[in-house]
């Protein structure tokens, strides 16, 4: 049942200090990337391995350049590729992976100091030069269809060639997860900030807040025809409903009930693949200390979402903007870049 609450006040998160490590990286990288269930101890490394050995490994990076390692006792920054991949059994395509696309493209950015994080979007129907890949001989496509053609591997390549940004690890979470990981807390209450109308039925979801199931809360991360410019709507409307299943979990004593709490992280668990290389106990450790204040989200800046070209219409990258952004990720200088140029109002140009 839905209800509608546009006075709703804003969630606290002064749970997020007491919350285990796994809870943390969840807040940091606004995705179920990480599932550690707590404590440095024998137990609970022990629960550690029981949810870490749910999770799918492959080769995603390949032979793509690497960064440097900490040199002289300095750390480094830190730089994830974080692929949201939508699987659409039945469907069928030119690619290698039909059905497969990446329907969230984000680079996960932790400063070498620790002290803060930044979650990048790269809009999906980005107009990019793709390096060839199975049956694709290489030029210019909508950023996603890399994943179509070669899958993950070919899609990390893309964002590298597209960015300059060396990646430390990459995950793939499977879209469909997160609709069970919402029905594992018995749903959620997203906080809507402008109406959307689905395309798929007679729901509307008011600005306010909704209850919502996890076939609910899937309807609503998809849509992207009726809401303020469409992918870029899309991306924030899936970080709403990840914040909303962290607040479920927090605030409802969820942490403390050992049954759902099992649950909700075998899902999650099961949802993901990551990159061979990625270490998640040392991922929860990097980003234990990061406070949520500290971790800022952005869009990569674009001119246009309706650039005409042979793949139909895409999102044209503002060149000099972006350029700068990137620059800025390598530099480890985003906080700064950020504060500089302030995020871009959904659907602007």
């Amino acid at each position: 049942m839905e209800t509608a609450q546009p006075g709703r006040k804003e969630r606290k998160r002064g749970w997020f200090r007491s919350a285990p490590r796994w809870a943390r990286v969840l807040m940091v990288t606004g995705l179920v990337l990480v599932l550690l269930a707590g404590g440095v101890g024998i137990s609970g490394w022990l629960l550690v391995h029981r949810y870490e050995s749910q999770v799918a490994h492959q080769d995603i990076l390949g032979d793509a350049p690497r960064p440097k390692k900490e040199q002289h006792g300095q750390a480094t920054p830190l730089n994830l590729l974080l692929l949201g991949s939508d699987s659409r059994l039945g469907e069928t395509g030119k690619g290698t992976y039909p059905g497969e696309r990446s329907d969230t493209i984000m680079l996960l950015h932790i400063s070498a100091s620790r002290s803060s994080a930044a979650i990048i979007s790269i809009p999906r129907d980005s107009y990019v030069d793709i390096p060839a890949g199975g049956p694709w001989k290489g030029g210019k496509n909508k950023l996603n269809a890399a994943f179509a053609f070669g899958g993950a591997p070919l899609a990390a390549k893309a964002v590298i060639q597209l960015t300059g940004v060396p990646l430390d690890g990459a995950m793939i979470i499977r879209f469909a997860g997160l609709r069970k990981m919402v029905d594992a807390v018995g749903g959620v209450n997203v906080c809507v900030d402008y109406d959307v109308k689905s395309s798929n039925s007679s729901r509307i979801w008011r600005k306010g807040c909704h209850d919502m199931s996890g076939a609910e809360a899937e309807e609503f991360m998809r849509e992207r025809k009726n809401v303020p410019g469409g992918d870029i709507g899309r991306m924030h409307q899936q970080q709403l409903v990840v914040q909303a299943v962290i607040a479920k979990v927090s605030g409802n004593g969820l942490l403390t009930n050992p049954l759902t709490l099992d649950k909700l992280l075998i899902t999650a668990a099961q949802t993901m693949t990551i990159d061979n290389s990625l270490d998640l106990r040392q991922l929860a450790l990097t980003v234990k200390d990061v406070k949520p204040g500290n971790v800022k989200y952005a869009t990569v800046p674009y001119t246009r979402l309706d650039l005409k070209t042979p793949a139909g219409s895409a999102v044209e990258l503002n060149q000099v903007k972006a350029g700068a952004m990137f620059a800025a990720i390598r530099s480890d200088t985003l906080d700064q870049w950020l504060i500089d140029n302030p995020p871009q109002t959904r659907g602007s140009t």
